[in-house]
């Protein structure tokens, strides 16, 4: 059995694997869910008449910040949802399973890509239950299905880059405590962004920060994608800072799996 093979029926094993254990703790699940569920609901029914009257001139108050902020709720989602990464990579580090692995003859990539694949499972699934809330409550998105695959590209790829970064956490923490405080960062990015408001309406340090934060072209090609507002080269800086925080992620992870491997 070459390499190739091996890997992918172990990391098919490992993903099963993980899969079980987010069936068995479905309270995880349903808190990363949750969480983006009610902030939408709260900035949509208790914010959104007054924000949405200033974006910009725009009128049509509620109606108008729903479409505003989908976007940003959509990318909160996904920082949410990789947290519980972070917490499941050191919950087996912490209980011994990581190095009972390690001691068995499987590969040893397919530990992580278990996790990996296992959290842009979980990811991709909280985005689609979050995007169908925001549709029922009022967004309403004016592309087309070439815009949409576009946009479950970006989400996917932003997925895949925060996911390498928060296995990189829950190796690095010594407790489960500590790896779900570490992405908590990840989750406020968005609302230091043009997610919920426009960075125009910032004071200057706060506006220089959400311009040159990896999250607001991502946001920024987001709303293009799904509403046909201007991209600009957001498209192509969302790229490039996924392609940076992927790198550094998942070069991160596996200098720490293999330095705890020769301990």
């Amino acid at each position: 059995m070459n390499f190739l093979t091996l890997w992918a029926n172990d990391s098919a094993t490992m993903l099963r694997r993980n899969l079980r254990h987010i069936r068995r703790y479905p309270s995880l699940t349903l808190l990363l869910v949750g969480t983006p569920v009610v902030i939408l609901l709260l900035f949509v029914y208790v914010f959104g008449g007054t924000l949405g009257a200033g974006l910009g001139g725009v009128s049509g108050g509620r109606a108008a910040y729903v479409d505003y902020v989908a976007p940003g709720i959509i990318l909160l989602t996904v920082a949410g949802a990789v947290q519980g990464t972070a917490i499941t990579v050191a919950m087996d580090t912490a209980d011994g399973i990581i190095a009972r692995f390690r001691s068995m003859a499987i590969s040893r990539a397919s530990v992580l890509t278990g996790h990996v694949l296992s959290s842009m499972i979980q990811c991709m699934l909280s985005v689609a239950i979050v995007v169908v809330v925001a549709l029922l409550v009022g967004f309403r998105p004016t592309t087309g299905p070439a815009e949409w695959v576009g946009a479950i590209g970006i989400i996917a790829m932003v997925a895949w880059a925060l996911t390498w970064l928060t296995v990189a956490l829950g190796l690095v923490t010594k407790s489960v405590e500590a790896a779900s405080n570490l992405p908590q960062p990840l989750i406020l990015l968005p609302f230091f962004g043009s997610g919920f408001v426009p960075t125009d309406s910032m004071p200057t340090g706060l506006r220089w920060f959400a311009e040159y934060q990896p999250f607001t072209p991502i946001v920024e090609t987001l709303r293009g994608l799904l509403l046909g507002t201007a991209i600009g080269d957001s498209a192509l800086l969302s790229v490039a800072w996924c392609a940076a925080i992927t790198l550094i992620g998942f070069v991160w992870a596996r200098a720490l799996y293999d330095r705890d491997l020769v301990r």
